[in-house]
């Protein structure tokens, strides 16, 4: 069963990033999917921005990332651009920490003006990690994310782009061939 972790870089305790992160690994877990969270913003801030790598909480961030088959990285926009949270984290992946991944970012922001925060901000950096596929990401409408009483939810509209994106990540984690097995003389 395929592996996923969900990293998200929203500084916020109550983010909107994290709901559409947790409705993506709802929905991947239910198509068999083993999916975990990752909250950047619970990672001892010293050790992070120390680049404490050996630190017990840094270390098992890392190994979680290493034994990912895929990666959802969701991030607020700030400035154009991810979060100097989640920009921290990723530089303290080695230069080839995305190696053989498959890769859906995600992005929250208030303004459509920030939709080509995906594509000119986040998947060059997920690129340059070595992501094996970085697949279509989608940008989500603070304004689609719906808070009250009850669970926090995406409008209706909201929820069905951002399925379809999974269902094609899911689609390409599916795709991936299984390594090669060497023979033993």
């Amino acid at each position: 069963m395929p592996r996923l972790l969900a990293i998200t870089g929203s500084p916020s305790a109550h983010s909107r990033t994290a709901v559409v992160a947790d409705h993506v690994l709802r929905r991947l877990s239910h198509a068999g999917f083993e999916a975990s969270h990752l909250s950047v913003r619970e990672l001892p801030a010293a050790d992070l921005l120390s680049a404490r790598r050996g630190e017990p909480e840094i270390r098992r961030a890392l190994e979680a990332v290493a034994a990912a088959d895929g990666i959802v990285v969701a991030t607020p926009v700030y400035k154009a651009s991810y979060t100097g949270l989640l920009k921290a984290f990723l530089d303290l992946l080695p230069q080839d920490g995305l190696a053989g991944k498959t890769v859906l970012p995600l992005v929250t922001g208030g303004s459509l003006a920030h939709v080509l925060a995906i594509d000119y901000a986040l998947r060059p950096v997920l690129a340059a990690l070595g992501a094996r596929h970085v697949t279509a990401g989608r940008f989500v409408l603070d304004s689609s994310v719906e808070r009250g009483a009850g669970p926090d939810r995406l409008r209706p509209e909201a929820e069905l782009d951002l399925f379809q994106a999974v269902d094609e990540f899911a689609e390409a984690l599916r795709a991936v061939p299984l390594p090669a097995l060497t023979a033993t003389p």
